[in-house]
C-alpha cells in the first residue's frame, strides 16, 4: 500500500509538471531546484548563483538540419567547476520545451570550425523533437570564445585541460548533466528512460564521435555530418593545395578551377542516369572524366569583394581560405591550371609515390587550392588564410599567431611529417579515429552518419575511410556482405548527392539537405525503425546507404540503390605513407 501511494504520489507531480504552462516553471527558483546536484561521477561543483532562466514563446526558427518551425522555449544557463581546479568555469545552456511538448528526450548539439558549440543555430533541433537541448562552452570564458582563443597558455605551453576539454570532456559533462537535469526538471520517476541524442557537422560531428568512441551508453543515437575526425591529417591537409601549386609553379586564378569545377558538373552530369545539374556519381566521375578536356576552354568572373563559391552560408568564412576581395577573371583554361586542378583531385603523395592523404570528390569546388590575389605585386598566390595555416602555426608550433608565414621550403614530405607530428601530440584528445565500436553497438547505440558529396572543406572520402576502418577492425573476418550487415545494425553512412560542407551546394542545388535525420535516429533507437534509406529535401528524395550509390534507368524516372566493386574501389585509400594505421 505504501508503495502503490509513493507511485501514485510520483504519478501525480509528473502530471502537475505536464499540464502546466512553460512560464510557471520557467523561474530562476525552479530551474535551481531542478539543478543536476546528483553525484554524477564528473568531480564538478554547481555554482546555484550562476543560474539564470529566460522564456522565449512563438520563435521561428529554420536550418538545413531541421524542419521550419515555430517553438516555445526556457533557456536555463547555470555554471559549474572541476574540483580541485584553480580559476575554473564551465558554462552549459539547456532550451526546455513546454511541459506538454516533453518526450523524455534529450539532446546535445556540437559547434563547428574551432567553436564548441553552434549558437542557437542548432539547438532549436531539440525542442521540436520535445527533448531538453544542451550547449557547452567548454569553460573557454563564454559561449562565443573559440577553443584557438584559449589553446595556449604562453608560447610553446598548450592548455591540456582546455584541450581535452574540447576533445571530449565538456561535451561529455554536457550530456551527463543535462539528462539528468531534464529529469528532475519534469520529475520523470528513475524507472522511467530519459532517451539522449546528439546532432553536429564538422568539429560538431568529430565532437559526436568523441563521445561514441568513449562513453558507450552516453547518447541512445547520434547524428553526425562531415566529421572533422583524423585531426592532424585533416587540418594540415588544407595546406595541400598551396603546396601542389608550389610543386608545379602555377597559380591558377580562382575564377579557372571555377571553371573547371562548372565543366566537370556538366560532363558527369548524367553519369547517375539522370540530368539534373547534379553529380550523384562522384565516383563514376573520377573513373571516367578527364580534366584535360576542360583545357582552353574560356572563362571570366567579374570583380568581388569575396566569399568562397560552393559554400553554405551558415559556415564560417574562416572554414574556407582564399576569401578574399579578387580583381575581374578573363582568360582560357590552360594546361598548367588542370595539372594543379588534376593533382589536387588525386590528392596529396610523398616524393616516394606514397599516399599522405586524400582530397575532395570531382564536381566539389577547390575550396584549398583557391590562391588569393596579391595587390602589391599584382598576380595570384597561394591563400595563408583558413584552417590550415592556424594549425601549424599555433597548434604544432605553438606559437600565438594564425598562420605561418609563407610556402617557401614546404613540401608533401613536411605536410606528411606534420601529419604524423600532431596526431602523436593529440592522438588521445582530437585524432578521434578509435575504429573498435562494440562497446557503443552492446549498449543498444545507433549512429546516422551523413556526409555531402561535393564537400570542399571535409573529403566525403575521409568519412567512407573511417566506416571502412571500423568494418575491417569489428568484423574483418567476415566477407564483405556480411560486414556490412553487421554495420548495418547500429551504423549507417549516408552520401549526400552534390551536398557541401554540412548543407546544400549553391553549385548543385538540386541536391538538397536532409532535414529530419535526428527524428530518423530517434525512429531507429525508440522504435526499432532502421532506416534503408534516408529521406532528403532536395531533387533527390532518398538518400542511399553506403555502400551503395544512387542510380537512374529508364531516361532518368526509376531510382535504385547499386553496388558495384569497381565504384566503391574508388572511395578507398591506403595512407601508406605513414607506417601505422591511419584509421
Amino acid at each position: 500500500m505504501v508503495i502503490s501511494r509513493t507511485i501514485l504520489a510520483l504519478c501525480a507531480v509528473v502530471v502537475t509538471v505536464r499540464a502546466a504552462l512553460l512560464a510557471d516553471y520557467c523561474t530562476i527558483d525552479y530551474a535551481a531546484s531542478a539543478l543536476p546536484v546528483q553525484d554524477l561521477g564528473l568531480g564538478i561543483t554547481i555554482d546555484p548563483s550562476s543560474v539564470s532562466a529566460a522564456l522565449t514563446t512563438n520563435k521561428s526558427v529554420t536550418s538545413q538540419w531541421f524542419e521550419a518551425a515555430v517553438i516555445d522555449y526556457c533557456n536555463v544557463t547555470f555554471a559549474y567547476s572541476h574540483n580541485g581546479l584553480a580559476n575554473d568555469l564551465v558554462h552549459v545552456s539547456y532550451l526546455v520545451p513546454p511541459p506538454d511538448k516533453f518526450a523524455n528526450r534529450y539532446v546535445s548539439t556540437g559547434g563547428g570550425g574551432l567553436a564548441i558549440n553552434s549558437g542557437g543555430s542548432l539547438s532549436p533541433v531539440g525542442v521540436i523533437v520535445g527533448a531538453v537541448s544542451g550547449i557547452t562552452d567548454g569553460g573557454f570564458g563564454n559561449f562565443n570564445t573559440r577553443y584557438d582563443a584559449v589553446f595556449l597558455l604562453a608560447k610553446g605551453n598548450v592548455n591540456w585541460h582546455a584541450t581535452y576539454m574540447f576533445g571530449y570532456q565538456a561535451h561529455h559533462e554536457l550530456a551527463a548533466l543535462g539528462k539528468q537535469f531534464a529529469r528532475n526538471f519534469f520529475n520523470v520517476p528513475s524507472t522511467d528512460k530519459i532517451y539522449s541524442y546528439y546532432q553536429g557537422c564538422s568539429e560538431g560531428g568529430r565532437e559526436g564521435w568523441s563521445q561514441i568512441q568513449r562513453f558507450a551508453s552516453q547518447f541512445d543515437g547520434l547524428v553526425t555530418g562531415a566529421p572533422a575526425f583524423r585531426f592532424s591529417q585533416l587540418q594540415t591537409n588544407h595546406l595541400s593545395g598551396g603546396v601542389i601549386e608550389e610543386a608545379i609553379g602555377y597559380y591558377p586564378p580562382p575564377c579557372e578551377l571555377e571553371k573547371i569545377v562548372n565543366l566537370t558538373i556538366a560532363a558527369c552530369d548524367g553519369l547517375d542516369g539522370k540530368i539534373d545539374g547534379l553529380v550523384a556519381r562522384s565516383d563514376l566521375c573520377k573513373l571516367n572524366f578527364d580534366y584535360k578536356t576542360t583545357i582552353g576552354q574560356p572563362y571570366h568572373c567579374p570583380a568581388s569583394g569575396g566569399g568562397f563559391p560552393g559554400g553554405p552560408p551558415s559556415i564560417r568564412r574562416r572554414q574556407f581560405p582564399g576569401a578574399g576581395p579578387t580583381p575581374e577573371q578573363t582568360g582560357t583554361i590552360t594546361a598548367e591550371g588542370v595539372a594543379v586542378a588534376s593533382a589536387f583531385t588525386n590528392g596529396l603523395m610523398d616524393s616516394r609515390g606514397k599516399r599522405i592523404y586524400l582530397n575532395p570528390q570531382p564536381g566539389a569546388s577547390f575550396a584549398d587550392a583557391t590562391t588569393q590575389y596579391n595587390e602589391d605585386i599584382g598576380r595570384w598566390e597561394p591563400s595563408l588564410s583558413g584552417l590550415g595555416p592556424q594549425w601549424v602555426s599555433r597548434y604544432l608550433n605553438l606559437e600565438d599567431k594564425d598562420a605561418i608565414d609563407s610556402f617557401e621550403n614546404i613540401t608533401s614530405d613536411t605536410l606528411r611529417d606534420w601529419m604524423a607530428l600532431g596526431m602523436q601530440r593529440y592522438y588521445d584528445s582530437l585524432q578521434t579515429t578509435w575504429p573498435d565500436l562494440d562497446p557503443f553497438k552492446v549498449a543498444g547505440g545507433k549512429i546516422i552518419h551523413v556526409h555531402g558529396e561535393a564537400d570542399s572543406s571535409i573529403p566525403a572520402g575521409s568519412s567512407v575511410h573511417y566506416y571502412e576502418s571500423v568494418r575491417n577492425t569489428m568484423y574483418g573476418d567476415l566477407n564483405y556482405d556480411g560486414s556490412t550487415a553487421a554495420m548495418d545494425e547500429f551504423y549507417r553512412l549516408y552520401i549526400v548527392p552534390g551536398g557541401s560542407h554540412c548543407g546544400s551546394n549553391r553549385d548543385q542545388p538540386a541536391g538538397g539537405w536532409p532535414a529530419t535525420t535526428l527524428q530518423t535516429v530517434i525512429r531507429w533507437a525508440e522504435e526499432g525503425v532502421a532506416p534503408d534509406t534516408l529521406e532528403n529535401a532536395g531533387g533527390i528524395d532518398a538518400l542511399c546507404k553506403w555502400p551503395f550509390r544512387p542510380l537512374w534507368s529508364q531516361n532518368g524516372t526509376a531510382f535504385d540503390c547499386v553496388r558495384d566493386s569497381v565504384s566503391i574501389g574508388s572511395w578507398i585509400y591506403e595512407f601508406d605513407a605513414f607506417r601505422y594505421p591511419v584509421y
